[in-house]
């Protein structure tokens, strides 16, 4: 197995694999790039439990409290598979984010705060909030019939926002941990290809329903750019409070890219019933 796949599953999933025999940059940004493939390999395996469950829907149509159980079960299948790392990187970024102030001192007690092993208010509210966004979102997505592919496309999309996180010109937070071994090492040109390949997946996603138009394509892709747009804002929040990423910048940005595009799924599902 490549070293940079090692590194990848090794990361952001629970999958146990053999430790890479060596971490370059070079190996470092091809991991960051096989990200989004990763995440639709997670996304995948918690889709079972929905797919399953409409399988065994005599007319393939389940009640709103079932779409909300599967959704449930599938986000927390996504988080025993990933160790909860990401949701961990959210809740202490969420804590970093909420130390006031600007001075270089101030910078310091963040990335002191989100090394703690506690979790404090924001982050708790944060986690409960998202999570809850998450399950709600995807509950709306399987009683449209597109929940399978809204999750694949959110999952991809969110480790798409890691890959982005590690793009050339982009600064670690601090000289060691994992934003220090993967910062910088996704040249720009690389991760806009891996960016025009999600969305085109979206669009042929998109067309496996069988439909003679392009809305239900168009609306994925649309939702993949805004949920993009929503890590990149948070990636530029935390560069300016931190100084950089961490690792738990990427989880951070993993979880919000995520839960945006499931969001934006939703809501164009519900609003023009595509």
């Amino acid at each position: 197995m490549p070293d940079a796949l090692r590194l990848a599953l090794g990361t952001l999933t629970a999958i146990r694999v053999p430790a890479p025999r060596r971490v370059t940059p070079a190996v470092a940004g091809r991991a960051m790039l096989l990200a989004p493939i990763v995440g639709a390999l997670l996304a995948l395996l918690a889709s079972a439990v929905p797919v399953l469950v409409g399988l065994l829907a005599p007319d393939r149509r389940t009640p709103a409290l079932v779409d909300l159980l599967t959704a449930g079960i599938a986000v927390a299948v996504l988080a025993l598979l990933t160790r909860g790392l990401h949701l961990d990187g959210l809740a202490d970024t969420a804590d970093g984010l909420g130390v006031k102030g600007l001075d270089e001192a101030v910078v310091e007690r963040r990335l002191a705060v989100m090394r703690a092993p506690d979790v404090g208010a924001f982050g708790a509210i944060t986690l409960v909030l998202v999570l809850l966004l998450q399950v709600t979102a995807l509950a709306v997505c399987l009683s449209a019939g597109v929940g399978t592919a809204a999750l694949v496309l959110a999952v991809a999309t969110g480790r798409l926002g890691a890959t982005w996180c590690c793009a050339a010109g982009v600064p670690p937070a601090r000289p060691e941990g994992l934003g220090a071994t993967v910062a910088g090492t996704v040249p720009r040109l690389a991760a806009a290809t891996v960016t025009v390949v999600v969305l085109v997946a979206a669009v042929l996603i998109g067309r496996l329903g069988g439909d003679t138009d392009l809305r239900r394509s168009v609306a994925l892709a649309a939702a993949d750019v805004l949920g993009l747009a929503a890590g990149a804002l948070l990636l530029r929040r935390c560069v300016a409070r931190f100084g950089g990423i961490t690792g738990d910048v990427l989880g951070a940005v993993v979880e919000v890219t995520t839960t945006a595009t499931l969001i934006a799924v939703a809501l164009t599902v519900a609003i023009t019933r595509v």
